[in-house]
């Protein structure tokens, strides 16, 4: 037996290969205003200083061997912040029980040993049925392989609200592919 794209005449393919690829250009957006937002400093990060901008989403953890890319996520967060990048953090205990039980402590962590100052959501799942709002929709826009896999995995949301690019833990924050796709997304900023 033939397999399926042997069978379909080539003009056939072509089209279902690019209705595919137009239904991924046309990805919802996210809806930034429909998000809980939990601050770890207490209260609610306001929607506003997220649409707009780019915005560079990282699951964080405490205790993992890729915890040093707290200071390469500081240092973009001082690098491009005035130019409209905003870096947020979402600590997660999810894999390998690797976070602090409270949020007090997660924040004297992260203000202590690495002096983070950019916004950070209060502890959250990221993976599964009880995921946060914002991880659902970014496993819903990265797909199965996109999904976080491990801790400090990292989404590019353009300043149109959707989905850049993900990278994988293994891609610290001080890689080249990720600063390139930063300068863009905030080239595309209004």
């Amino acid at each position: 037996m033939l397999p399926l794209c042997r069978k379909l005449p080539l003009a056939a393919a072509v089209m279902m290969l690019s209705s595919l690829f137009s239904a991924a250009a046309q990805a919802p957006a996210i809806n930034w205003q429909a998000m809980p937002l939990p601050s770890l400093d207490g209260g609610v990060i306001d929607p506003a200083t997220l649409e707009g901008h780019a915005v560079l989403v990282v699951n964080t953890a405490s205790f993992c061997g890729f915890t040093p890319q707290y200071e390469g996520l500081q240092a973009l967060w001082e690098r491009y912040r005035d130019e409209g990048l905003v870096v947020l953090g979402v600590p997660s205990d999810d894999f390998g029980g690797q976070e602090y039980e409270s949020n007090g402590e997660i924040k004297t962590f992260c203000t202590v040993t690495f002096g983070i100052d950019f916004p950070m959501l209060t502890r959250q799942q990221v993976t599964g049925g009880h995921a946060h709002p914002l991880f659902a929709w970014i496993a819903r826009e990265a797909g199965v392989m996109g999904s976080p896999k491990w801790n400090f995995y990292k989404y590019l949301i353009g300043p149109d609200g959707r989905l850049v690019e993900w990278y994988s833990s293994a891609t610290g924050p001080g890689s080249d592919e990720l600063a390139a796709a930063i300068e863009d997304a905030i080239a595309a900023q209004p």
